[in-house]
């Protein structure tokens, strides 16, 4: 299955860039966006101490939201990372591209003040195939 999105033949980035697309041809009909999600359990649980370990909980409820539309990360072409500490930055990456296929999607992080012990948030915008 084509999955909607793909990197121009011309696209290119700064050598520092980190693992994204700088650019992306998206073709959809049906775009699939979810909200922002945590390091958190079923029972509202803040799971992990370490910006890694956030990671992987935030990622793996992205990933199941994103399922519950038929939808999964190599769908993704939109990515938004909230941070609370940006000095954490190449540690979230390198979870990250563990879980993100290529074309990776393109993305924009800030630093900024979560709730409760978060370290982390992510939304996501993706093609429905």
């Amino acid at each position: 299955m084509e999955i909607g999105k793909h990197l121009p033949s011309k696209a290119s980035q700064h050598v520092t860039a980190g693992p994204y697309s700088p650019v992306l041809i998206v073709k959809a009909d049906k775009i699939a966006l979810i909200s922002g999600q945590a390091p958190l359990d079923d029972e509202g649980n803040v799971i992990g101490e370490t910006i890694e370990e956030q990671t992987r909980v935030t990622l793996d409820n992205c990933l199941k939201q994103l399922q519950t539309v038929d939808c999964d990360l190599g769908d993704v072409f939109k990515v938004n990372v909230f941070l609370t500490d940006l000095e954490e930055w190449e540690r979230f990456n390198v979870v990250y591209q563990e879980y993100m296929p290529e074309p990776r999607p393109v993305r924009t992080a800030v630093q900024a003040g979560l709730l409760s012990t978060f370290k982390v948030e992510i939304e996501m915008w993706a093609v429905h195939n």
